[in-house]
């Protein structure tokens, strides 16, 4: 018998479009034999909408977007249930089947931050990816720095900021900045594929770069830049209460950009290289994977992540943790995991399977 996937995408955060874009990979690669799929597209005003299951709809190079239809589809009503009903735009209420397990591919607030989640699991709704607390907890910046610290992790140096604290005082705030190395990355707390990101190379700059970022999130981070090599490896719970899994490393080469920003990362703009394997030798990547397992440990994490370092050459520091990490076919997620021997669809597989057990 198939399986039924709630496949939820969209949303209201900045990183519509890559969801979207991630929502067509998996629509274009899960095993059909083994999942019956129920696109539900989250439009950018927070309305749940019933989607084609079309992948040549939500094509990365085309920055898709959800198309609010009138639909209207509703979580079961208790926990009781796993019934799904669509209102149509005529009014007319249909009944969508059991749901078994949902599986959330939303980036950013709203989706990737624990909200999503805590809904899903009011109504008892098993669904894939980490819980409420290690999704909040990836997708705050600072508190995820602040976790990591706290379990011997090592990160790049930080200051955390709030708009009004910087307009209170501007002084006290730019003194503790200026104590950090430049160059310096000056990021919103809680926004994801650099959006609202900037590197400054002198202090002049640091305004425009603020509010570049507030225009993101009413917190951001000031973090000092790290000279090394920009590598990134993908974790998986491990199955039936076994050892987190970690695969090989990737690494992202730059050659002509700033830092790996949205137009390299999304659309294909030049100057960056990404490398996958990485070239590590073998203590390197079995410490880089040791560090990358205790961090999604420390976070509390489930499902997947990515996790991001600099490495100085002797000493690894984690840049960040990605709690729903791009997921389209050529994103550096899957390419680990294909790197290390598990394929794209498998890696779907492996997901849904991980959140139908998945113990909360």
């Amino acid at each position: 018998m198939t399986t039924r996937i709630a496949l939820i995408f969209g949303g209201r955060s900045s990183e519509h479009q890559i969801s979207c874009a991630t929502a067509g990979g998996v629509l274009g690669a899960i095993d059909r034999d083994a999942y019956e799929v129920v696109p539900i597209g989250i439009t950018r005003d927070g309305a749940w909408t019933l989607q084609p299951d079309d992948s040549s709809r939500f094509r990365l190079a085309d920055l898709p977007e959800v198309a609010d239809d009138g639909s209207r589809v509703h979580l079961p009503a208790s926990a009781s249930t796993r019934e799904w009903t669509v209102t149509r735009p005529d009014g007319t209420i249909e009944s969508l089947g059991e749901i078994d397990v949902a599986f959330p591919l939303l980036h950013g607030p709203f989706g990737e931050d624990g909200t999503l989640q805590g809904a899903l699991e009011l109504v008892g709704v098993p669904y894939v990816g980490n819980g409420v607390l290690a999704s909040a907890l990836g997708m705050d910046k600072h508190f995820t720095k602040t976790v990591l610290q706290g379990a011997g992790v090592e990160v790049a140096p930080w200051v955390t900021v709030t708009r009004s604290e910087w307009a209170r005082d501007r002084e006290l705030w730019e003194r503790r900045m200026h104590g950090l190395a430049l160059p310096a990355f000056v990021k919103p707390a809680r926004a994801g594929s650099s959006v609202g990101v900037s590197r400054v190379t002198e202090w002049a700059e640091l305004d425009a770069a603020l509010e570049t970022a507030f225009r993101e999130d009413s917190r951001v981070l000031v973090e000092s830049g790290i000279v090394g090599r920009e590598l990134e490896c993908a974790v998986l719970s491990g199955r039936d209460g076994g050892a987190t899994r970690v695969s090989v490393a990737g690494e992202i080469v730059i050659t002509g950009r700033d830092f790996y920003d949205f137009e390299a990362k999304y659309l294909d703009a030049p100057g960056i290289d990404l490398v996958c394997p990485a070239q590590l030798g073998e203590q390197e990547l079995a410490e880089m994977q040791r560090i990358a397992a205790r961090a999604f440990d420390a976070i509390g994490g489930s499902g997947l992540a990515r996790v991001d370092f600099f490495f100085t050459g002797t000493d690894f520091v984690i840049n960040e943790i990605n709690t729903m990490p791009g997921f389209t076919p050529i994103s550096m997620f899957p390419a680990c995991w294909q790197a290390s021997g598990l394929s794209y669809p498998e890696l779907i597989t492996e997901l849904i399977e991980l959140g139908r057990t998945a113990v909360r």
